[in-house]
């Protein structure tokens, strides 16, 4: 049955949050978020330190939706409060690895003896620090740190090798 739904999310003190059509950005003392919320039937309000989501004669699809922006904001929120991070562990059983980070780019050179160097590019919302054996990736966006992580540890993927004995890569060992 279709029925009128509204959720509000509480805004914490000093964050600031503007929405600008479907365009809702957060600042806060870590950073900046910005996210297109595009669904038509369901709007974005913002008053009284509290964010509004609202649909009218909602369906199942639509609350699933409104249910996902809730998760989307309180993300954001958490976000520019304190920064998202994960950690990737460096494994180098057969050809000492060397991986270091110049710029936006991060560089993995002599993996399993290779010649050329393997290297991904990131954003500047992003931070990237080599610490000894581990990477560790922050970013006030959970998803972009997320997928910077995922891609590192994607291009150290082994496929026409025996995995059980060639261990060599990056891989996720903490998430956020």
């Amino acid at each position: 049955m279709k029925e009128s739904i509204k959720k509000e999310i509480e805004v914490p003190e000093g964050v600031t949050v503007n929405i600008d059509g479907k365009l809702l950005s957060v600042k806060g003392t870590q950073g900046e978020n910005q996210r297109h919320f595009s669904y038509p039937t369901i709007s974005l309000s913002y008053e009284n330190n509290k964010i509004f989501i609202s649909a009218e004669k909602a369906s199942k699809r639509e609350k699933r939706m409104i249910g996902t922006y809730e998760a989307h904001i309180n993300n954001m929120i958490k976000g520019v409060q304190g920064k998202f991070a994960y950690t990737l562990k460096i494994c180098s059983g057969h050809f000492p690895m060397n991986v270091t980070v110049s710029g936006n780019e991060l560089t993995i050179k002599n993996f399993l003896g290779e010649k050329h160097p393997r290297k991904i590019s990131f954003p500047d919302k992003v931070s990237v620090k080599v610490n000894g054996t581990d990477v560790e990736i922050e970013s006030c966006c959970k998803e972009l740190a997320g997928q910077i992580a995922a891609k590192i540890e994607q291009l150290c993927r082994i496929t026409d090798k025996d995995i059980r004995i060639f261990q060599d890569g990056l891989y996720i060992t903490k998430k956020a």
